[in-house]
């Protein structure tokens, strides 16, 4: 299976903003040229999976609508990362202690009580794995650079803990509205 993962448009929010399930909305034109640098790449036969923050289901609906994909797949297990009282705040404003602990746990701590990296792990797993049964051919998964570091780190045959422990090593450059393409 030819796996298509594509990181949502940029997402209207303040710079230094500590965001994961805060459900933003795209501008118009982030959307734009989203949808206008993938459509020349994406496979016309294929199924369509998305994390259901507005983020991604924007660029999902359209997508869908222009190339005649069947009705897309909204998977709450596809969300990035749930900051809990982190979410929407300045990462200045956020206790450095509580940073600096979070940096000493990239795995198990839990920032401002939301998800641990290893909990965002299992579930990207548990989706990634039930995808592989579906026998098909191309699958596009829209979601977030977190959950594309997790999807991309399955592929290298690492445990679930191992997988966590790989994407919050990792420093990444994935771009807004970028397309990294798995073979499985």
């Amino acid at each position: 299976m030819h796996l298509y993962l594509v990181r949502h448009p940029r997402p209207i929010v303040a710079a230094n903003t500590c965001y994961g399930r805060a459900d933003l909305a795209v501008a118009a034109e982030e959307l734009a040229a989203a949808r206008a640098s993938l459509l020349p790449v994406l496979p016309k036969n294929a199924l369509l999976f998305s994390s259901p923050l507005r983020r991604c289901s924007e660029l999902t609906e359209s997508l869908a609508q222009t190339l005649g994909y069947p009705t897309p797949t909204y998977d709450e297990r596809l969300a990035e990362m749930h900051f809990g009282d982190w979410e929407m705040r300045a990462w200045d404003d956020i206790p450095r202690a509580a940073v600096n602990a979070w940096a000493k746990d990239m795995v198990g701590y839990q920032p401002g009580g939301g998800e641990s990296v290893l909990q965002v792990a299992q579930r990207v797993r548990a989706f990634r794995d039930e995808l592989t049964t579906l026998n098909v051919e191309h699958a596009i998964v829209i979601c977030h650079a977190g959950t594309i570091r997790l999807l991309a780190a399955c592929e290298h045959g690492l445990s679930i803990p191992e997988m966590a422990l790989y994407a919050a090593q990792k420093p990444h450059k994935i771009r807004y509205g970028e397309l990294l393409v798995v073979d499985c």
